[in-house]
């Protein structure tokens, strides 16, 4: 006699296989979102890798685990949405202005403040304040500007310790960059010299100066990622 086949012992058994799939998404999304609390994402994730393999159909062409991922990443970013005081569309104003802000240094060679921004945009700037106001404190975070408290805590040797560690790590990374960007981030945040003169320095536009800005930025934010643990 066959034995039938349990279909909730094969449900449980393909969530099990998968749930790594989800603490890897949440601790993406940590690194990218520090403030976040690391259980409530895996517990988003959790509940769309459910509803992810309820709704699979291997007909459809992808794989569980390319369905899963993106239905567990939908399910942490609108549980992260739920939580967000701020609303989507202040967000997106602010997103905006910061995309004029990149394409602005891309033209010019030179970054302009938030504050030139939103000078004469009342209706971002009230965005802005919004944004700011709705940024939560974290006990491990710094305070945001001009915030302060009477203790002084630069004398912590955790934070020394830690700080010391991001520093040489990151001056690690800065020395694995191409030599170009390399002698253009030496320039600019250790000697502090604008980008449109390192540009003349290196013979090159403004332009392609800031290009080279935004490449090594680049290069550095996903090298550093990567070696987060």
């Amino acid at each position: 006699m066959t034995a039938a086949v349990d279909p909730n012992g094969e449900r449980e058994a393909v969530v099990r296989r998968l749930l790594p799939l989800v603490k890897k998404i949440a601790r993406r999304v940590k690194r990218v979102v520090p403030n976040a609390d690391f259980d409530d994402l895996v517990g988003d994730g959790s509940v769309g890798l459910i509803r992810a393999v309820d709704s699979f159909d291997p007909a459809r062409g992808p794989t569980i685990e390319t369905y899963a991922r993106h239905v567990i990443a939908g399910a942490i970013l609108n549980g992260m949405r739920r939580m967000d005081p701020v609303p989507e569309r202040a967000r997106r104003a602010v997103r905006e202005v910061q995309n004029r802000r990149y394409a602005a240094a891309m033209e010019t060679g030179e970054t302009p403040s938030l504050g030139q921004m939103l000078r004469n945009n009342p209706s971002a700037a009230r965005a802005a304040v919004a944004v700011y106001r709705g940024q939560p404190l974290s006990l491990d975070a710094a305070l945001p500007p001009g915030e302060s408290v009477v203790a002084d805590w630069s004398g912590d040797p955790c934070a020394i310790v830690a700080e010391t560690g991001e520093r040489d790590g990151l001056r690690a990374e800065i020395g694995n960059l191409p030599e170009r960007q390399r002698h253009l981030v030496y320039l600019h945040y250790y000697a502090e010299r604008p980008l449109r003169e390192i540009g003349e320095r290196m013979m090159v536009s403004p332009q392609r100066a800031s290009q080279l800005h935004l490449a090594a930025l680049k290069r550095l934010r996903k090298n550093v990622v990567a070696a987060t643990p």
